[in-house]
């Protein structure tokens, strides 16, 4: 499954409205850590269609960069049923990225 482009016009249908567990990349694309996350991101979205994955730009999403409250990017949040259950600041590998998927 594709990497969806989260934006405020569709964050409540593929993030709080959604049975699936959702994977958001927060990141920005002058950001060298984000550039490495985002391969790993893009993995975990082909290789596990049971986990919704979304990107979010920092700058070109504000509202929800500041509704996260991120300060520093990447910054990787798993929500599930509307609430947060775990994130990450910084560069994670993708065993780490899926265990925190793991209920």
């Amino acid at each position: 499954m594709a990497v969806i482009k989260i934006t405020t016009e569709n964050f409540n249908k593929e993030v709080v409205d959604t049975t699936k567990t959702v994977l958001l990349d927060f990141y920005a694309d002058w950001c060298g850590p984000c550039r490495m996350v985002g391969p790993i991101v893009e993995e975990i979205s082909n290789e596990h269609p049971e986990y919704t994955v979304g990107k979010i730009n920092v700058d070109e999403q504000g509202i929800l960069a500041e509704k996260f409250g991120i300060s520093s990017i990447p910054a990787l949040f798993v929500v599930k049923d509307g609430k947060i259950k775990a994130n990450a600041i910084g560069f994670r590998q993708k065993q780490e990225i899926l265990d925190m998927l793991k209920d």
